[in-house]
């Protein structure tokens, strides 16, 4: 049996979600964030040293990192489903798009809310500084690089339906997370097919039936 070692409002919704397209049999076991930190509990560090999810066990073998469980998945259950076949110019963008999802869409905004968090937890006497070199970073670089990348994004869009030619596939399974991301922080309205291409994934029946296996999820309103 596979196990989905499931983090609430985090990358593993996506790991459910692919499995309920694919049809496979999991079971998700639920990890709550700590309310103060919004850290993942250290009862994650008994599967995996590093306590993070989404971490899968199936059987013998426990894999983390979700680029590597959503290959992992489409190999063991896929039987070439969701995925271009082998020496296609789609199957390159499809690696393109697998990998940019955590490698380059990911950083930025992960950076924007730290720098956002990050003057309220300092002591007040340098909160003032804390604010200024927040805004400078976000302002001289972080604005910057996300914009560049929604608007890399779009005009992906604009060549098919989906990330990877005109077949969903598990690179726009990948996509999500950053795209609801920036969705629920900035919104989509500059990005019509952004916008409609998330309207789409959260309507699909598998989407739906994550939702409910994974429970809430604040993201998934990130296009309402």
């Amino acid at each position: 049996m596979l196990i989905v070692h499931h983090l609430n409002n985090s990358r593993s919704q996506r790991v459910i979600w692919l499995l309920e397209e694919l049809g496979a049999t999991y079971e998700v076991k639920r990890y709550q964030r700590d309310a103060k930190t919004m850290l993942a509990p250290p009862e994650l560090k008994a599967v995996h040293p590093l306590g993070k999810s989404p971490i899968i066990t199936h059987g013998e073998r426990t894999v983390a990192e979700t680029g590597a469980i959503i290959t992992y998945i489409i190999d063991e259950f896929g039987q070439g489903r969701l995925i271009p076949p082998a020496g296609t110019e789609d199957r390159l963008r499809y690696t393109y798009w697998l990998h940019f999802a955590e490698g380059s869409a990911m950083p930025p905004l992960v950076m924007t809310l730290l720098f956002g968090e990050v003057p309220k937890r300092v002591p007040a006497l340098i909160r003032p500084i804390a604010k200024m070199i927040g805004a400078g970073v976000q302002s001289s670089y972080l604005r910057p690089t996300i914009a560049a990348q929604l608007d890399l994004m779009e005009a992906e869009l604009g060549k098919s339906a989906w990330f990877a030619g005109d077949d969903f596939t598990a690179a726009d399974v990948m996509m999500s997370f950053p795209i609801e991301a920036a969705s629920a922080r900035a919104g989509l309205g500059a990005y019509p097919k952004l916008a409609a291409w998330l309207a789409c994934i959260h309507a699909r029946p598998a989407c739906q039936a994550a939702l409910k296996a994974g429970g809430p999820y604040a993201y998934a309103a990130a296009d309402s």
